[in-house]
């Protein structure tokens, strides 16, 4: 991972097991402090700075992950390419890069801003509260993606309608819905119409 005054302190090769930190933001996302991340997450949950990532192939099939069963929050439910969190500092651009990269082992081309979307979603599971301000992205995936374990239980590329019925039997992240729906118009922009999305 590259080296940046935002992520230095962040670094897992440093050694240090400093707590991660997020930034808090106001209702028109303007920074205001910053919360542990888990913290964050207890309700009433406190509203933070987010990214979500959707990456597409040159089928215009988006590619989901399935998040890794060890994970605190939302673990083995299916999700959007990438989602997390800026470090304090950090521009969401650049850490929406970084974390694609660090979970699935590739990079994103034609990465754009697709918008900002707020919520508010408990999770029944382990009630956990996202209060996001959430940044979305939309891209290409035009390498082979080798997805980290401890992130990423699994990956598919799916057509809307293979979505949709994926949706129907499995079980997606409290959050996924709404962070697609902000990202259409940015999604079909980049897929073209005979996408479908």
């Amino acid at each position: 991972m590259p080296i940046t005054p935002a992520t230095a302190t962040h670094n897992p090769s440093n050694g240090t097991a400093d707590a991660i930190l997020l930034e808090l933001v106001d209702e028109d996302g303007v920074t205001i402090g910053t919360a542990e991340k888990l913290a964050a997450h207890q309700p009433p949950g406190q509203l933070h700075r987010a990214f979500s990532v959707f990456l597409f192939d040159e089928y215009g099939r988006l590619l989901l992950q399935q998040r890794a069963l060890g994970k605190y929050h939302s673990p083995g439910v299916w999700s959007n390419t990438c989602c997390g969190h800026p470090y304090p500092g950090e521009a969401p651009f650049a850490a929406a890069a970084r974390r694609t990269f660090e979970e699935l082992g590739a990079s994103p081309s034609l990465l754009a801003e697709a918008g900002t979307v707020r919520y508010n979603h408990p999770d029944p599971e382990s009630g956990l509260v996202e209060q996001e301000y959430n940044h979305l992205f939309v891209g290409m995936v035009q390498a082979v993606v080798r997805p980290d374990p401890a992130e990423v239980a699994s990956t598919v590329f799916v057509t809307p309608p293979e979505l949709a019925e994926r949706h129907a039997k499995d079980t997606f992240s409290a959050w996924f819905m709404t962070v697609l729906d902000a990202a259409r118009p940015a999604i079909r922009e980049l897929t073209g119409p005979s996408a479908g999305w």
